[in-house]
């Protein structure tokens, strides 16, 4: 480790707590459907989206209708994005004349972008065209994402309201968050992009002779407009298989800080949106300082851990700069180690290291990230709604603690609330877990890793850990792209996404629906060191009740072999 990879870290870190408050007063704005700069060019626009669809604006949602209204619009994009990999051959916009996605695949890539993992089984700049990158990847990597940010809305609704019926409108806040938040910025940071090197055009790939006279070929495309949105959207589908590693996706080392931050922005700025619709932003940030101290954590552990290296190679002369492989000289040790945090604090998944070559522990860092429902500032809307999953939990734990009924922000949690948020946060493992456990005892599954021992058993877990917590990144040795794997990996992401949202809509109906009730003198406070440590407490001893017996026999049994100097 280095004083210059701690600055960088430290300066990521900086500049993610002043953009927090800005990002979080604009969203503010934006869902209350209030006056915005951006009013006098997007909001005609709005009102004729409404008018063309038959939306009434003024017109809310019980969380039931919310929640149809969500999964009515999720499985009409599956059929679309299905439609467009299968009928691709006969499409336009394919130069390079790509024949359709099989079946397997195109079921697997169409539940991958609709719930917005974006993982991906396959070479995308050898496997998609044009047509299928813009209208329908890009395209659900902004609906998706607009998707989970309106979710989060409905339950801060649920939290602020007192005596309501309704939790909002999914149509009217999916809109506005599309039109107001996601697509400005993309436009603004996609034209950045494209200055600092990374190409948007339709041209045919690029034949080139190499300094050594053979033959490669470049592949070329609408690149900056996807990229930004991948990152900005937490959904991390890159253009080309080597994700952001690759120079066309993330040319500079301006362009990876600017990456980081997109993929943090919207998380870290709903805290605050949180805070100013509860009417107190203190709550806000007591959630913040909870997910901060866990993504500090990480992050220092796998900065820790890659820059130690390799003890196989101990002898070896440059051994003491720490363990690079699978990562770019251009960026180094420390952002990467930085990068995978972030990636899986968050439902991103891009990368610009290859995670299958970190060491033992520092590969467990990402995975563990995931397995506690990317609740650090996480995915965008999903890292708040399942942080206070376990606001709900820690709360219901401090209530047995003092022996009275646990309320938080002035709402009695009751059994019910209690009930669905365990419900959602348990939906997780049963899912890693149980398609772990069937994929290392099947021929299918088996014949997919590229390794044996506990490593192999580390990629499989990670696959599927992936896969439920709607990350999409892997352990590259996985051949994940056959029918066995795209199949059981669809299955996971969408109980990963959908079994996870439904009982959380069902906590905001029910909690809209309470009064307010005064606090006093017994009431838990929930704006300090104590209210923190308590939500960070119940938050890792979940994770470590549920998954240590499987990091066990992964990832840990990997470490202590490699301490040892055993190989396998």
């Amino acid at each position: 480790m280095t004083a210059n990879g701690w600055l960088q870290i430290a300066l990521y870190c900086v500049l993610l707590i002043l953009i927090t408050k800005p990002v979080g007063g604009y969203m503010t704005r934006v869902f209350a459907g209030e006056r915005t700069f951006l009013s006098p060019v997007l909001r005609p626009v709005e009102r004729g989206l409404y008018r063309l669809s038959g939306v009434e604006e003024t017109q809310e949602q019980h969380w039931t209708g919310y929640a149809v209204a969500m999964l009515a619009f999720s499985f009409a994009g599956f059929v679309v994005l299905y439609a467009l990999q299968r009928l691709q051959a006969v499409l336009p916009f394919n130069p390079q004349h790509l024949d359709a996605v099989s079946p397997d695949l195109a079921f697997n890539t169409s539940v991958s972008f609709v719930t917005n993992t974006n993982w991906q089984s396959y070479v995308p700049e050898s496997t998609m065209s044009d047509l299928v990158q813009m209208a329908g990847l890009t395209v659900h990597n902004f609906v998706s994402a607009a998707t989970g940010i309106a979710l989060a809305i409905a339950l801060i609704r649920g939290f602020s309201r007192r005596s309501a019926k309704s939790i909002g409108n999914f149509w009217v806040d999916m809109t506005r968050c599309t039109l107001y938040v996601l697509l400005p910025v993309s436009i603004v940071v996609g034209l950045f992009m494209v200055w600092q090197g990374v190409p948007q055009n339709l041209s045919a790939y690029t034949d080139a002779t190499t300094l050594e006279g053979a033959k490669q070929i470049i592949a070329q495309g609408p690149v900056a407009s996807q990229e930004v949105i991948k990152m900005f959207g937490t959904n991390g589908g890159g253009f080309f298989n080597a994700n952001s590693a690759h120079p066309y996706e993330n040319p500079t080392a301006l362009t990876n800080l600017v990456q980081m931050l997109l993929i943090f922005s919207l998380g870290a700025g709903l805290t605050n949106v949180f805070g100013r619709m509860v009417g107190d932003q203190r709550q806000g940030w007591a959630i913040f300082a909870a997910m901060f101290v866990l993504f500090l954590a990480g992050a220092a552990s796998a900065y820790a851990a890659e820059a130690q290296g390799n003890p196989l190679f101990a002898h070896l002369p440059l051994a003491n700069i720490g363990n690079m492989e699978g990562k770019e000289v251009r960026f180094g040790i420390a952002n990467s180690a930085l990068f995978a945090t972030i990636t899986t604090d968050a439902s991103c998944g891009a990368v610009i290291a290859m995670h299958d070559s970190l060491m033992p522990l520092g590969g467990m860092i990402p995975m563990l990230n995931i397995m506690l429902g990317e609740i650090i500032y996480g995915g965008v809307g999903s890292g708040l709604y399942g942080m206070l999953m376990f606001v709900i939990v820690a709360m219901f734990v401090a209530g047995l603690m003092v022996g009275r009924t646990p309320e938080y922000i002035g709402k009695k949690l009751e059994a019910k609330e209690v009930k669905m948020a365990m419900l959602a946060i348990l939906c997780l493992p049963l899912s890693i877990l149980g398609f772990t456990a069937l994929a290392v005892v099947v021929k299918p599954g088996l014949d997919a890793l590229a390794n044996a021992g506990p490593h192999g058993f580390s990629e499989a877990l990670y696959a599927y850990t992936s896969a439920t917590g709607n990350n999409g990144s892997a352990f590259a040795g996985l051949s994940a792209n056959v029918p066995f794997w795209n199949t059981t990996l669809g299955l996971a992401m969408f109980i990963g996404r959908f079994l996870f949202i439904v009982p959380v809509l069902a906590v905001a109906g029910s909690l809209a629906s309470k009064k307010i009730v005064p606090a006093s003198v017994g009431t838990f406070p929930t704006t300090g060191g104590l209210f923190v440590g308590l939500l960070v407490g119940v938050v890792l001893i979940t994770g470590a009740l549920t998954f240590l017996p499987s990091l066990a026999l992964g990832p840990i049994v990997e470490h202590l072999a490699l301490q040892s100097g055993t190989t396998y």
